[in-house]
């Protein structure tokens, strides 16, 4: 056998095995044996790129390259469902079909997912093109994306699907991974994705499919259109398309009576519990086509569908205590530790209490029966107390004055709702927090260091701050437990490399208090040396865009403890960039202060990242939305229509990239 017929005979292999674990819920060989063909396959395709396929199983990896999403038009606008919320109003819905149509009808009942729609095009068995929702009318190109999704087949089984036509879905990210992630971004003190649906949303926008691969979306497919279906029925060209390899819901039920519907509701108002994926209600259609097309549309939503919203989950179960963590900041949060409760298909055994405020808004007691919600949320939250169920001689719950990992007593600061550990230098969760922060993504993105290995070398007391990282050394490194000679050299190389990021990311790493991202650019602009940022007046800080009183005392407070300042010095001497480079400091103007551009549309000259760095470059604002504040739209090709609409209303400008080049350029 030739290289190129193993190429092929893996591709074929691969995708059957992706269907069979993915669809089918069957694997046949070990996920050890599976990235091993995989291996093979990616070694032979880079042997041979003049035997490329853009539908290789091998795509499903994504890629490192940052691509500008490409606004495409819909065949066929995807538009909303009329939301109904009560069995009369599902009664109606029935009977206005029963007497537009006058002849017998089939219903069929299928369980609304709580995702991001897509929109796929298929043309001769090969997924060409996968699009999101958008307004309607038109959405974003994101198949290399959607191609990372395994559940979503690239080339399909068998035969008989047209030559070219469409499929509809829900892309979904399933609990299980939604709250594997949402546990990491805690450790990492990010914001929280409020519920599987906004993640999924968020994962799919990414511009790094190779990390849209890592969050490990699915996809249940639940309408097809085309002008050569292979059936009148609804229902039965999704049968057909789970034959063709798609994932298609075994729930969907075609049902001839309105009593019929009412117990496929009920049904799976207590069932969908039990589901790995989010789900928010029950969709009916008209089951026929042509019957379908008869009825016709409003302009806002189809006449043969609706949708059942289910009410939001709640449950009552028993507070045993309330712990507290500290996070980086010294911030506590009390946490209340539930008897474990189901709720929307996971079991509930902690709610967040946020604060000593909302402790005694609710006047909760150790023993209480307390109602816990998620509603479309996924962070479970305690919004009421069964008073007649307290326990006699109850304690009331009072928010605790010292911290509970060191002892120290707890301050609040004027204007603030959290309680605060001032113990900067010896407490734990603070010192592991910082660490922490500074080897995150965002900030020095050190490889091969996470939250685990930061405690594991606390512990070991090989680490008492971020500078300590920098002296690390392989040798140490390998004699500790679950720690071997490559995991040490990946380490050390991912320090080395972190010498390298720039200024302003490191500005962030050093976690100074209401320093984020996006103030840490503005601050390194401004004082392009940690020097000079360490000699600003308060005068000099608040000159600065967006900073207010609140930050810059934040900053001088940070310089003026000499621990931080030995750190800085430490890390400067460690060769990180403690000054901006030449190219970042020269071409500055203030040719756009003041100004609040919105980008919109694909661009020829520059990429959108590229127009945001000279934007900001030349003393101007980005902002994601139009208002009456927005200066003026930078337009490329296949601008929204509804954000040119909204322009057009409020009187602002729209410029193209040509004539923006010639005014940063002067």
């Amino acid at each position: 056998m030739t290289e190129i017929e193993r190429i092929d005979q893996l591709r074929k292999e691969l995708h059957a095995h992706n269907h069979n674990y993915y669809i089918l819920n069957a694997p046949t060989i070990s996920d050890k044996e599976f990235d091993r063909l995989m291996r093979e396959l990616q070694d032979l395709e880079a042997k041979h790129p003049e035997h490329y396929d853009e539908n290789s199983p091998s795509v499903r990896v994504g890629s490192d390259l940052n691509k500008d999403f490409r606004q495409v038009e819909h065949k066929y606008p995807m538009l909303s469902l009329g939301n109904t919320y009560s069995e009369a109003e599902v009664t109606e819905f029935y009977e206005r079909v029963k007497k537009s149509l006058n002849e017998d009808f089939e219903i069929c009942c299928e369980l609304k997912f709580d995702g991001t729609s897509i929109s796929l095009t298929y043309e001769n068995g090969k997924l060409v093109q996968g699009v999101t929702r958008g307004d309607g009318v038109r959405g974003d190109d994101v198949t290399d994306n959607v191609k990372t999704i395994r559940s979503i087949p690239l080339v399909l089984q068998g035969s008989g699907y047209p030559k070219s036509f469409e499929i509809r879905g829900e892309i979904l990210m399933p609990w299980k991974v939604f709250e594997d992630l949402n546990r990491e971004r805690e450790l990492r003190e990010e914001p929280l994705f409020a519920n599987p649906r906004n993640a999924a949303s968020g994962t799919l926008k990414l511009q790094n499919s190779a990390v849209v691969a890592s969050r490990k979306l699915d996809a249940y497919l639940y309408y097809l259109l085309g002008e050569d279906l292979p059936h009148d029925g609804h229902y039965e060209n999704l049968q057909e398309a789970a034959r063709w390899g798609f994932k298609i819901s075994n729930a969907m039920r075609k049902v001839h009576t309105l009593q019929e519907i009412f117990d496929f509701i009920s049904y799976w108002d207590t069932e969908r519990k039990n589901l790995p994926v989010a789900t928010d209600g029950i969709v009916l259609k008209v089951n026929s086509l042509r019957q379908q097309r008869s009825l016709g549309y409003t302009a806002k939503s189809p006449r043969w569908a609706i949708a059942y919203k289910f009410q939001a989950e709640r449950a009552l179960t028993r507070l045993e205590k309330v712990t507290y963590q500290v996070g980086r900041t010294g911030a506590v949060t009390p946490v209340a530790n539930l008897a474990p409760v189901q709720l929307a298909g996971t079991v509930v055994k902690r709610a967040s209490l946020h604060n000593a405020d909302i402790i005694a808004s609710l006047d909760l007691h150790i023993g209480d029966m307390v109602y816990v919600e998620k509603g479309g949320e996924i962070i479970p939250k305690i919004t009421g107390v069964d008073l007649a169920s307290r326990p006699q001689n109850s304690e009331k719950v009072t928010f605790i004055t010292h911290c509970p990992e060191c002892g120290c007593k707890l301050v609040r600061y004027e204007d603030e709702a959290a309680h605060y550990c001032t113990n900067e230098s010896t407490c734990p969760p603070q010192i592991k927090g910082r660490i922490e922060h500074f080897i995150s993504r965002r900030a020095m993105n050190i490889e091969g260091l996470g939250p685990e290995t930061v405690d594991q070398f606390y512990q070991e007391g090989m680490i008492r701050d971020a500078a300590d990282l920098y002296t690390l050394q392989a040798a140490d490194i390998c004699r500790l437990d679950r720690m071997g000679e490559k995991s040490a050299e990946n380490i050390i190389k991912g320090v080395e490399k972190s010498k390298q990021v720039p200024y302003e990311r490191v500005l962030f790493a050093l976690g100074i208090r209401f320093v984020g991202e996006t103030v840490a650019k503005k601050v390194a602009r401004a004082f392009p040396s940690i020097d000079r940022l360490e000699a600003a007046t308060l005068d000099d800080l608040i000159q600065v865009d967006e900073i207010g009183e609140k930050i810059a005392q934040s900053i001088i407070r940070f310089f003026s403890d000499e621990k931080n300042r030995i750190l800085v010095n430490r890390l400067r001497e460690a060769g990180l960039q403690m000054e901006a480079a030449a190219e970042d400091v020269g071409g500055r103007t203030d040719r756009l202060q003041g100004k609040s551009v919105v980008i919109s549309g694909v661009f020829a000259h520059h990429s959108r990242d590229e127009y945001k760095a000279m934007i900001e470059r030349h003393g101007g604002k980005n902002v994601g939305s139009i208002s009456k504040k927005t200066s003026f739209i930078l337009a490329g090709e296949n601008m929204g229509p509804s954000k040119l609409e909204k322009a057009k209303s409020l009187g602002i400008p729209v410029m193209n990239e040509d004539d923006f080049l010639a005014l940063v350029e002067e």
